[in-house]
């Protein structure tokens, strides 16, 4: 299911052949879908006025691998509507304070799990060779909650490459950063829920300037999935208040060592130049 619409539809198709306990499940849903999307079962089952084993055999009966896919849908169509705001309130009047910590770890490993199983080998093999194919340019950008993941990425291909350029906040506008960018340039852009739209318009620019575009995105149909030439699909769905990185940042370790291994004696070349420029400076305080 792509969107709020065939959710709801498949709830509203679904529903005449329900039992009068599935039936109370799916008024909830519709009329609360916001909340439920950080509920556990037991909690729907509470609100709903029905059994945590109701809830369950609900899910089966909609066609979902149990309540945890059904949750997963709810915050997939939730993610890119939600304010922080709203994300707030409801996901800390659902968490248990005991359970924070691995709530938010187990998230964060099912989102390493999930990407693991849908990253395409062949498009990672496609992004490397057209950073390491790049004859012009390679920018790099990724705004708001990006913005660590694309210093990330652009610090460590910096470090490999000589041609890395990072579009960032600063004086100017990043639109005047990206001005001479063309045909034989190559653009990294990093866009997750909720999709900054500063990143999504630099990068339609590039691509109207001929550049090629390579994107670390959630979906293919995201604004920056649409307009990539290659991509590298990478899970964030939501813990609480904030989107997980954790899983981009795994895929973005795992390109920059596929950079690099193509590249091993330049690599290494430069990186014992820079041992020894830090050693020089005291860049890095020695363990004992």
């Amino acid at each position: 299911m792509e969107n709020t619409v065939d959710l709801f539809s498949n709830i509203k198709n679904e529903y005449d052949a329900l039992s009068k306990g599935h039936k109370k499940i799916s008024d909830y849903i519709l009329k609360n879908y916001d909340k439920c999307a950080f509920m556990t079962a037991s909690k729907l089952a509470k609100e709903a006025d029905v059994s945590e084993s109701t809830v369950v055999r609900y899910s089966y009966a909609l066609g979902y691998d149990g309540y945890p896919q059904l949750q997963k849908e709810l915050q997939e169509v939730i993610k890119t509507q939600l304010t922080i705001l709203q994300r707030a309130k409801m996901s800390f009047d659902n968490l248990d304070e005991y359970k924070i910590l691995e709530s938010v770890l187990k998230n964060d490993s099912n989102n390493i799990k999930q990407t693991l199983s849908k990253i395409d080998p062949d498009s990672f093999k496609r992004v490397t060779n057209s950073i390491l194919n790049c004859r012009g340019c390679i920018y790099v950008v990724g705004l708001r909650t990006s913005t660590s993941l694309s210093e990330y990425l652009s610090y460590y291909l910096e470090l490999m490459l000589d041609n890395v350029k990072l579009i960032k906040y600063d004086y100017t506008d990043v639109f005047e950063q990206i001005v001479n960018v063309k045909d034989e340039d190559v653009i990294i852009g990093i866009s997750l829920p909720r999709y900054t739209s500063r990143t999504v318009d630099i990068v339609k620019y590039a691509k109207e300037k001929g550049a090629t575009v390579l994107a670390i995105t959630d979906s293919k149909n995201s604004p920056i999935g649409e307009i990539a030439d290659e991509m590298i699909l990478a899970m964030s769905n939501m813990s609480s208040i904030v989107d997980s990185l954790v899983a981009p940042l795994s895929v973005i370790n795992a390109l920059i060592v596929a950079v690099g291994s193509k590249k091993k004696e330049e690599v290494n070349n430069k990186f014992e130049d820079f041992e020894k420029l830090w050693k020089m400076k005291n860049t890095f305080k020695d363990k004992f």
